[in-house]
């Protein structure tokens, strides 16, 4: 029985194999090395647009929390204002009621016939209003930011 011994004599098949091998391990290292750099970059670059996207919508968020707010000021002033004068035109109803009265007893006592109006339905009942419901158009520009 005979073993052949493969040659270990510097140039030879093995050695050249081994060789073959350490360049393509260490092509193979360089070829990593690189691509996890690349990958590392392209991460970064991510990072650094996600942290742009971020900012970008905190802007926004806080812009559009701005507009909440005025337009919420906005509406609180037009209600308020809005219960001012139907306060008024509940005062200036009971008052014309009672001017009424004041007249047609003036009339009833003088004898002299006064012409007494009557309280327009708009200002008994402000609600309904004296003309057919049409839509009320508004644009965005309406109110001031």
């Amino acid at each position: 029985m005979s073993t052949k011994q493969l040659p270990t004599s510097p140039g030879s098949d093995v050695d050249q194999r081994y060789a073959v091998y350490d360049e393509r391990k260490r092509k193979r290292m360089i070829s990593n090395r690189e691509s996890a750099r690349r990958s590392r970059m392209r991460k970064q670059q991510r990072l650094g647009e996600m942290i742009g996207q971020a900012s970008q919508l905190e802007n926004e968020n806080n812009l559009l929390s701005q507009k909440i707010n005025d337009s919420t000021q906005l509406y609180l002033g037009v209600a308020s204002e809005n219960n001012v004068l139907r306060a008024q035109l509940a005062e200036l109803t009971d008052r014309l009621r009672s001017l009424n009265s004041v007249l047609e007893i003036v009339s009833e006592v003088s004898g002299l016939v006064v012409d007494i109006p009557d309280i327009p339905d708009t200002l008994l009942e402000p609600w309904q209003l004296p003309y057919p419901i049409q839509p009320i158009t508004a644009s965005a520009d309406m109110f001031q930011y």
